[in-house]
């Protein structure tokens, strides 16, 4: 258990992890699903460990002035991370947000002291269904902040600290709570943080551990021969339809393709069956445990994250 805490931030990781036997037993499947419960992070995702780790990092290299003004692009989940850390550590915090995402996240990132700027969907976008187009737009708009209020950009699809978050404490604690009992990880990627970071710690203590990439239907870059389509899906924070710069292809041993009504179902049925009230990219990660567990990986422990809490999605039609 953790000591008295003096700041909000201290209170990031160690989240536990559940077994999701009741998820298994439903679908029939053989093996174990371990799910780390990152929705129980103070931000209410897993995305509150990269914003630590990037600011600490930064003051720690003195990268990051004190007082100085913090920027970053986000679908709201590492932005509220980044408004947590941000206000304990005092520095001023700009989320730029594309208005395809959950109004939600703005309105709580508000609540938490950060200036949030939206930025308009490119003009062929559907709303709640952001594409790389659309994370473009919200590109041009932080980069432009970022040298007219003279801020620190927390870069999480460039900066290193990004995914060191996950390879010096998800994957650590991943290995520590399952006894080392894992065959498998799998995981839909957004910044790719967090698929590198604990694929390469997974990696270093077993490199027989499988690890996956899962990415929605349409905005699949990284499965084999598979053309994108039009981009476009309810995954909100993840499947940009773009090469991830922190990426080691080297460590992805295969990519399964979740759809759109397979993550929604899957997240519903994590609430009702589980007790676990997560959003649609937490379901993608379930329902490609699920379909690994029916083929090549029956009968074997697969470990994962359940990336945020349902409490984003309420304006969309999820639940």
């Amino acid at each position: 258990m953790k000591k008295l805490l003096d700041n909000i931030y201290e209170s990031i990781g160690e989240t536990p992890m559940l077994r999701l036997s009741r998820i298994t037993k439903h679908y029939g499947v053989e093996g174990n699903i371990f799910a780390k419960l990152e929705h129980l992070n103070p931000g209410y995702s897993k995305k509150d460990r990269p914003a630590l780790q990037m600011i600490e990092e930064a003051k720690a290299n003195n990268e990051l002035k004190p007082g100085q003004a913090v920027i970053e692009l986000t679908s709201g989940n590492t932005g509220t991370g980044l408004s947590i850390v941000c206000q304990a550590k005092g520095h001023p915090f700009i989320a730029c947000m594309s208005e395809g995402n959950s109004m939600e996240r703005a309105k709580m990132m508000r609540a938490l002291g950060a200036e949030v700027v939206i930025v308009p969907q490119e003009k062929n976008s559907v709303k709640g269904q952001v594409s790389g187009e659309d994370l473009k737009l919200v590109e041009e708009m932080t980069e432009k902040l970022t040298k007219e209020r003279n801020a620190f950009r927390a870069d999480q699809f460039k900066l290193e600290s990004s995914y060191r978050a996950h390879s010096l404490h998800t994957a650590v604690e991943m290995w520590e709570q399952s006894s080392g009992q894992i065959d498998c990880f799998v995981d839909i990627v957004g910044s790719g943080g967090t698929f590198q970071g604990c694929a390469e710690k997974l990696k270093e203590y077993n490199k027989n551990i499988h690890c996956y990439i899962a990415e929605p239907v349409n905005a699949a870059v990284y499965a084999n021969n598979c053309l994108i389509n039009n981009g476009r899906h309810k995954v909100q924070g993840c499947g940009y339809a773009m090469d991830l710069p922190k990426i080691n292809k080297n460590l992805i041993d295969g990519c399964i393709q979740v759809t759109d009504e397979e993550a929604c179902q899957m997240a519903r049925d994590l609430a009702k069956l589980e007790g676990t009230f997560v959003g649609i990219s937490s379901g993608a990660n379930v329902s490609a445990a699920i379909k690994l567990l029916r083929t090549k990986e029956k009968g074997k422990n697969i470990v994962l994250t359940l990336n945020d809490s349902g409490l984003k999605y309420l304006s969309t039609d999820l639940f």
